[in-house]
């Protein structure tokens, strides 16, 4: 009996299915260290230094953190933001290098080495383990701002605790001293009592605190005055000049009562006595005391001025004077005036020469010439102050008042303010810089000068900044500390005067630290700079941190051979328009006039989900570190860039989860454009883009719009929307439409086909592109994208850039519209099979067979494609007929299936040979292979 057997062939072995050693799972966790390893073996950022060597300068200077304590997530924002810049500039043709930095000095590291080695040691031996602390704090933090993938000169960071660094410091304050804009004056100063030094405006915090409001009355003595000034007879009963105050602590240093000019005041009979009141006040005032009354006469201001007043508890005599600053906000329209605790009373003390003596110390006591509180803190003495003004009878009234007061940013308690001898930077002094156009402008005039001349990103930190130096008083510059960078100055003992040599002991100054660190100016006496001891002392005030880090334009920047100055940018977080913005702009403008960079760049702050911040209290901190050990790096990348950062960054697990998953789909878009193209060698392969399938050249057309808008939002440093248009593009442009359409062309056509050739030259070309435009953001993946491209050797996506990537094509805008009206139909067919699918009239796309009714000039479109429509809409079979309003009807096939490339067609079996496959699939196994014109 013959043997009926027949052995069934394995057609899908005749297919080119995609291979790629690049994996569907990113593993970022596990592979990222390994990526970092070989970028540090290799000596990466060296050798894309070399590669860019030629290229025009762009100079991103690094807003040093400070040195102490792990990264949080709010650094990592800040890092990647700026390898984000870096690396979208490299790509984009400059020279882009970048040196991180970190700030060194200051309170809080004194601090952390107090806490550890106990307070009262040896000022040099201190410093010593300042040093050391900000050098282990520094590698820890390296360590990980390496971890997330930035790239920059790693093993040649600046630091402003660098002897060289610290020298060039001193110069600089020598050059704005003598700019003429450094003074030595008696002022009220921010005042931390826990930092024991005075505060700087950026070292200054506004948050609610609640004081006790009181009102106060202080008893008339000259009465004579008072009724004429108020025009009526001398009173009998007592009179009282009522002021209202919400810090009881400063009446010890009252000295003067203001009252403003033009208000009118009102002499008010009460049983507790004629008040003198505001009159737009009398009526609050009274009812916050509980009191009847009757305005016995009325006077201005002006009028009451000379007037003289018991002090409430102290044994002296203190005037009504007039001031600008007494409103009807609140209170009495009276103000209590302590010219040693404010910066308006002070002005007020000079301009009427009342004493400006200092109550407080150092530590907010109250010295022991202090009547009655004698050795309390300020804080200690509110309530004594309290219970004696109410033992005198002139407290009216003490209610609790919630209000927004300055606090100091380190240790979050509320500050004081104390009139103390400190160096000023002064704002309103004529900057003598030397440079064309500053002549006669005062360092405020040229901060205003050089805003106007910032590009800022966004633009709203323009005003914000504008709004500050506007604002603000003279730079406070002088601490009372030990670890920061020495004024360098000695000073007359009897006089107070500079040395009259103090430019060349400046410079030696200079020498002496840049050689030995600050530890040799202090270890210094006079002798070692051939000073008379007798007749000067050398003072031992440092800096304040923010000058330090102000000054690197001076002080790294310029020092720094392959960077330039000023610098194209700076770029930090939004409470940055107070601290290292302004005063970088403040001592550019002081030593050359014009601020050290070119734009400014602001991003947000992060948050949780619900806008709330990132606290342990909470349990939503979310760490940099642990992100990275488990999701990987290239996902705080991916989020970082996915968000507007010109607003409050929002981060969760839930969002990183959902980061996660874009991720996934960027990857698997990369997989399948490396899989199919694994067999394809560009130089032998590659055809002219004139024989390219049409749906290629418009994928060309589309890569290159999506190209443009990235670069052109690269350059507006609006990474949302690279990272929007780059997963936009993966999802839709590319997996929703020409990749699934490229798959039967791709799998079912022969191996070395025209029309595989095609379609695997407009592929090469767009992994190009698309892996040019995500290195900056996702640098791990286009690395291991561009190691499986170009296996075996060291190069690296960095050493190119995104230019002249794609060929040019003539006709290309007549193409993208086409093709849109083309996707636009399309997109009604996928409608229409995804009902017929969910109703159960067919499986897949390919079983069904599609009629398109449509209108002239789209039936033009749809009929020029030919044959090719079905590719185009992943059916068996379409066709077009003219009709009205565009729709489509599906229909199930009612062919065989091929078994080869799955579409239902009348000439599946019509070979006997291959009883199971169509004419197509036949002919792109035994013969030329089919043609594609369109898709």
């Amino acid at each position: 009996m013959p043997n009926d057997t027949t052995t069934k062939t394995d057609y899908k072995g005749t297919l080119n299915l995609p291979e790629t050693p690049f994996p569907m799972r990113g593993d970022l966790a596990k592979r990222e260290p390994a990526w970092i390893r070989r970028w540090e073996e290799t000596r990466l950022y060296d050798r894309i230094r070399a590669a860019c060597k030629g290229r025009t300068k762009f100079v991103l200077h690094d807003g040093p953190p400070y040195a102490n304590n792990d990264i949080h997530i709010g650094h990592a924002v800040n890092k990647v933001l700026k390898d984000l810049v870096v690396k979208s500039k490299t790509m984009a043709g400059f020279d882009a290098p970048y040196v991180p930095g970190w700030d060194c000095h200051g309170l809080p590291i004194e601090h952390m080495v107090e806490k550890k080695y106990g307070r009262n040691l040896e000022p040099n031996k201190q410093r010593a383990l300042c040093r050391a602390w900000a050098a282990e704090q520094i590698e820890r933090q390296k360590k990980d701002f390496i971890r997330l993938g930035v790239l920059g000169d790693w093993d040649h960071p600046y630091k402003t605790m660098e002897p060289a660094t610290e020298g060039a410091e001193i110069r600089a304050i020598g050059r704005i001293w003598k700019n003429g804009l450094l003074y030595r004056g008696l002022k009220p100063v921010n005042w931390c009592i826990d930092c024991g030094s005075a505060l700087a405006e950026a070292e200054v915090e506004y948050e609610d605190k609640t004081s006790p409001a009181i009102d106060v009355a202080f008893p008339v003595i000259d009465s004579e005055h008072l009724a004429e000034s108020f025009h009526v007879g001398i009173p009998v009963h007592p009179q009282f000049a009522v002021i209202w105050t919400t810090t009881p602590w400063t009446l010890p240093g009252n000295r003067a009562v203001a009252v403003g000019a033009d208000i009118e005041y009102a002499l008010v009979s009460t049983p507790r006595g004629n008040l003198i009141l505001a009159s737009d006040l009398v009526e609050a005032a009274l009812k916050r005391y509980g009191l009847e009354g009757k305005v016995l006469a009325r006077a201005k201001g002006k009028d009451l001025e000379g007037i003289a007043l018991k002090h409430p508890f102290e044994d002296r005599n203190v005037p009504v004077v007039i001031a600008d600053h007494v409103t009807l906000d609140a209170g009495t329209g009276l103000v209590h005036t302590a010219p040693a605790h404010g910066v308006e009373d002070f002005q007020v003390g000079v301009r009427y020469n009342l004493p400006l003596d200092q109550p407080v110390d150092d530590a907010g006591r109250f010295k022991s010439t202090v009547p009655n509180f004698a050795g309390l803190s300020v804080r200690e003495a509110e309530k004594p102050i309290l219970a004696l003004l109410a033992e005198r009878k002139v407290l009216l009234k003490d209610e609790p008042f919630r209000h927004s007061y300055p606090h100091c940013w380190r240790h979050k308690t509320p500050i004081i303010f104390r009139a103390t001898t400190q160096w000023f930077v002064g704002m309103d002094r004529p900057a003598n810089v030397g440079k064309p156009g500053t002549e006669g402008r005062t360092l405020r005039e040229l901060a205003r000068h050089a805003i106007n001349n910032t590009s800022f990103y966004p633009d709203w930190g323009r005003a914000r900044i504008t709004a500050m130096i506007d604002n603000r008083p003279d730079w406070t510059l002088s601490r009372q500390r030990n670890w920061g960078t020495p004024l360098p100055f000695f000073l007359h003992r009897e006089t107070d005067e500079l040395h009259p040599d103090t430019e060349g002991l400046v410079e030696r100054a200079a020498d002496l630290v840049a050689k030995g660190g600050v530890e040799a100016w202090f270890a210094a006496t006079c002798e070692d700079f051939g000073v008379d001891a007798a007749q000067y002392r050398k003072i031992n005030d440092t800096v304040d941190v923010w000058f330090d880090s102000g000054t690197t334009h001076f002080t790294v920047l310029r020092h720094l051979d392959d960077h330039k100055w000023p610098a194209d940018l700076y770029l930090e977080g939004s409470d940055q328009h107070r601290g290292w913005f302004q005063s970088s702009l403040l001592t550019g403008c002081a030593m050359d006039g014009r601020a050290p960079y070119n734009a400014l760049l602001t991003h947000g702050f992060t948050v949780d989900a619900q806008g709330r911040k990132m606290s342990k209290s909470l349990g939503n901190v979310i760490a940099p570190q642990k992100v990275s050990d488990t999701l990987g790096a290239e996902i705080i990348r991916l989020w970082v860039a996915s968000t507007d950062y010109s607003g409050e960054l929002s981060i969760s697990d839930e969002i990183l989860k959902r980061v996660v998953e874009g991720y996934r789909r960027v990857r698997n878009t990369l997989r399948f454009l490396l899989a199919n193209t694994a067999d394809f060698e560009p130089k032998q392969h590659s055809l002219p883009l004139a024989q390219w399938v049409e749906i290629d050249r418009y994928a060309l057309a589309m890569t290159r719009e999506m190209a443009l808008a990235c670069m052109a939002d690269y350059k507006k440093f609006e990474f949302h929307a690279v990272a929007q248009r780059l997963q936009n593009f993966c999802s839709e442009d590319l997996g929703g439409f020409w990749l699934d359409i490229l798959k039967d062309r791709l799998y079912t056509t022969p191996k070395g086909s025209h029309a595989r050739r095609s379609a695997q030259t407009a592929l090469h070309l767009v992994t190009q592109m698309l892996l040019r435009l995500m290195a900056p953001i996702l640098s791990f993946t286009a690395e291991e994208a561009w190691e499986v491209l170009h296996p075996g050797t060291d190069d690296s996506i960095f050493f190119h850039t995104w230019n002249d990537v794609l060929p040019p094509q003539e006709g290309e805008a007549d193409l993208v519209a086409r093709w849109k009206r083309i996707r636009e139909l399309r997109a009604l067919v996928v409608k229409k099979l995804e009902e017929s699918r969910t109703a159960g009239d067919i499986g897949s796309s390919l079983q069904a067979e599609v009629t398109l009714t449509v209108a002239e000039a789209d039936e033009r479109i749809l009929a020029a494609l030919g044959d090719d429509l079905k590719y185009v809409l992943i059916t068996s079979s379409a066709a077009v007929r003219r009709g009205g309003e565009a729709a489509a009807e599906v229909r199930a096939s009612h062919h065989a299936k091929c078994e080869r490339c799955w579409h239902w067609r009348a000439d599946v079996g019509s070979d006997r040979r291959h009883a199971s496959l169509c004419a197509r699939c036949v002919k792109n196994l035994e013969g030329p292979g089919e043609e594609r014109a369109h898709a």
